[in-house]
């Protein structure tokens, strides 16, 4: 009998780069591979890098110069690099790593068993006109959430990102299609589903009669679904917060009250250099009225610090926002120039000032995330266990609102999704006891 070939899988950034770790371990799980936790175990090594950070570059060489030595000594492991990275470096990261033996970009993850093979380039970071997803087996990992792709790449061009330039143009992926996936998810026991988009409340497609949908009738049309008890989607742009996407919020139990809306400043005058093409203002409009249509509704943001040309009033209105929106939690960062972005070539805010910013809007942050917390205990809440903690008798799971919940209790099954009282909140997590 034929041994199963090893395959090491690291995946870095965002949750998009976790789901297509996912589909390419499928893919490859048809050419005879199984996953290794071990590299040193591995028939074949495959980074899964992201771009959006500044020495993404330097982390993946960093990370094949300790391949290096693996690869000397086993000149038959296969070593591929995968993603943004690859997509926007391609053949120069076999010139500068020569133990790479394939590159292949994120929209072409369907060709990577061909590539192995032998039977299609060594290189592959073209955007081809096929839906990658037709052609890619499902994931095989058993779990009750699970990720499902809706629409990649972005045309919104803000100044500091290069998802449209390692993405691509924004593509829909069809509704039909998205609602059979999701069928087959759940038959395989998912209980809760995340929509994925680099700009996901930009889906649009047509229903079976051929009306024009967005997002929310999408929301609507999987909440159907016998079995699926939970939807979520990320990550959002807020231009593109329709009237019945807000409504979803209101009417449509499945959609967890939670949002990830990025705002990345709260300064007009920033956010205009940024290209966002919305204000301070119209922001916080909106957060009104999604509130106004969920009033329970927990909302996370990103941010930006010491982007090119702020000034320490810029930094104000920052604070100034996050005070009057109160967020659950947030992603911030210290502003990074990516190659090839309108932004990288304005010169720069001191990296010192632009620390000191981060830092102060941080302790914000952190004050505001650890309020929320702190207002779910004496809360009940659904929550959707997902794992064993590390105590005995211990289960892990996620609330109606994303925070993790850990519940002592021996006749609580992965999948089992149930009531739980808040009665103690952690640094990044809550405690809770089962609802009698």
């Amino acid at each position: 009998m034929t041994q199963p070939k090893r395959l090491f899988i690291k995946t870095y950034g965002c949750q998009m780069n976790v789901h297509d770790s996912e589909r390419m371990a499928a893919a490859m799980g048809a050419e005879g591979y199984v996953q290794t936790d071990s590299v040193d175990d591995a028939d074949m090594v495959l980074l899964n890098t992201c771009h959006i950070r500044e020495k993404a570059s330097e982390k993946l060489y960093s990370d094949l110069g300790r391949l290096k030595p693996l690869k000397a000594g086993r000149p038959d492991l296969r070593i591929g690099v995968a993603g943004c990275v690859a997509q926007a470096e391609g053949e120069e990261i076999i010139r500068r790593a020569p133990i790479v033996d394939l590159v292949v970009g994120p929209q072409a993850y369907h060709r990577l068993p061909a590539m192995v093979r032998g039977e299609a380039p060594a290189v592959v970071t073209d955007f081809p006109r096929e839906d990658k997803f037709d052609h890619l087996p499902p994931a095989t990992r058993r779990a009750p959430t699970a990720f499902l792709t809706v629409q990649e790449g972005c045309d919104k061009f803000c100044a500091f990102c290069v998802v449209p330039y390692t993405r691509g143009a924004e593509v829909s992926r069809p509704a039909a299609r998205i609602v059979e996936d999701a069928r087959g998810l759940v038959a395989r026991g998912v209980r809760e589903i995340t929509l994925l988009g680099q700009n996901v409340n930009g889906w649009h497609g047509e229903d079976a009669t051929g009306r024009a949908m967005g997002l929310g009738h999408l929301v609507r049309a999987l909440a159907e679904i016998e079995g699926l008890a939970r939807i979520r989607y990320t990550t959002s742009h807020p231009n593109d917060m329709t009237d019945d996407l807000i409504a979803a919020h209101a009417e449509v139990p499945a959609l967890m009250p939670y949002l990830h809306l990025p705002v990345q400043s709260g300064s007009n005058r920033v956010l205009k250099a940024m290209n966002r093409r919305h204000t301070a203002e119209q922001y916080l409009r909106l957060i009104e009225r999604i509130r106004a249509a969920r009033p329970d509704i927990l909302l996370t943001s990103d941010f930006i610090t010491g982007f090119p040309g702020e000034t320490d009033a810029d930094h104000a209105a920052t604070l100034e926002l996050v005070e009057a929106v109160g967020f659950a939690a947030a992603f911030s960062f210290r502003y990074s120039a990516r190659p090839g972005t309108p932004a990288a070539d304005r010169p720069p805010v001191p990296q010192e000032i632009a620390e000191t910013r981060l830092h102060e809007l941080q302790a914000l942050l952190t004050r505001q995330q650890r309020a929320a917390q702190e207002a779910m205990v004496g809360r009940t809440v659904g929550v959707l266990f997902e794992k064993p903690g590390r105590m005995g008798g211990q289960m892990i799971g996620k609330s109606d609102y994303l925070h993790s919940v850990f519940v002592k209790a021996d006749n609580v099954k992965v999948g089992d999704l149930l009531p739980v009282q808040i009665v103690a909140s952690a640094s990044n997590s809550l405690q809770g006891r089962l609802a009698a």
